[in-house]
């Protein structure tokens, strides 16, 4: 923690981050963790997590970074396919958190209102007073992700990450030193509306591979995966139109995260 707060609190802290984070230094990291030298990590990483490999497809898992990204085998995420149901689109630990005007939400050692995660006035204002579900995706879950339901999907909008290195970007109320970079994309659902869709992963460089563009999409159909350093997920949901199991708002009106995996219900229609 006291590494974090130099890191993330101190010019000197941020500067080191900077340098950290830089595309030169990840690309190198990123060179080593696709090559077959990292396979020898995997071991100590899953004995570390207490990840049980007997539940995922290890043949051709050669680098550690295949390994992160590993597919789970048939049968150990069954997805719930009824459609006036909610489920998760992913593994994680999920907070629900209404959307007001001055709703600011931790992601990632960050924070942000959904006006300055979508950077789209006209978007983010279609969710106020909806929902702002996070889910965050610890080491040891699957990193693969799936679409909760079923609609026409939009392109997939990237957004950058920025560092503020000396002066940090206000932010209603907090001062915002990192932003993550994130993708999102909208799907046109009949039964829960216009939801938007968002991954969000390192700071700097891109760690979200999603399969498609414009499309439409499948409810339980694999949308993308996490590479190391990915790790959240959001959705947006306008006003009244879903209503989220009470054990999750209980948690979350108490702070507390709940652990769920992909593709169990979390919500109905409203």
């Amino acid at each position: 923690m006291d590494s974090l707060k130099f890191l993330y609190k101190t010019i000197l802290g941020r500067q080191v981050l900077k340098l950290l984070a830089s595309r030169c230094v990840s690309k190198v990291v990123g060179r080593y963790l696709d090559s077959k030298l990292s396979f020898n990590l995997v071991k100590n990483f899953a004995k570390k997590n207490n990840i049980d490999l007997d539940d995922y497809q290890m043949e051709g898992v050669d680098t550690f970074n295949k390994f992160f990204c590993r597919k789970i085998k048939d049968g150990k995420r069954p997805f719930d396919m009824d459609s006036s149901h909610l489920p998760s689109p992913s593994d994680g630990l999920l907070s629900v958190w209404q959307i007001k005007s001055d709703t600011v939400i931790p992601i990632k050692q960050s924070h942000y209102t959904v006006r300055s995660l979508l950077k789209d006035e006209k978007l983010s204002s279609e969710y106020d007073d909806g929902l702002c579900l996070v889910f965050r995706l610890c080491v040891d879950n699957y990193h693969r992700y799936a679409y909760p339901l079923s609609g026409k999907k939009s392109r997939n909008f990237f957004i950058s990450g920025v560092l503020h290195t000396v002066r940090p970007i206000a932010l209603e109320v907090l001062p915002v030193f990192t932003e993550n970079c994130r993708e999102f994309t909208v799907i046109e659902s009949a039964e829960f509306g216009k939801v938007v869709q968002m991954e969000v992963g390192a700071m700097l460089v891109g760690k979200i591979v999603n399969n498609e563009q414009e499309c439409f999409a499948e409810r339980g159909k694999e949308k993308g995966y996490f590479v190391y350093g990915g790790s959240t997920i959001i959705l947006l949901i306008k006003k009244d139109v879903v209503k989220i199991r009470p054990d999750i708002l209980d948690n979350s009106a108490n702070y507390i995260e709940t652990q769920v995996k992909m593709g169990e219900m979390i919500g109905i229609k409203a």
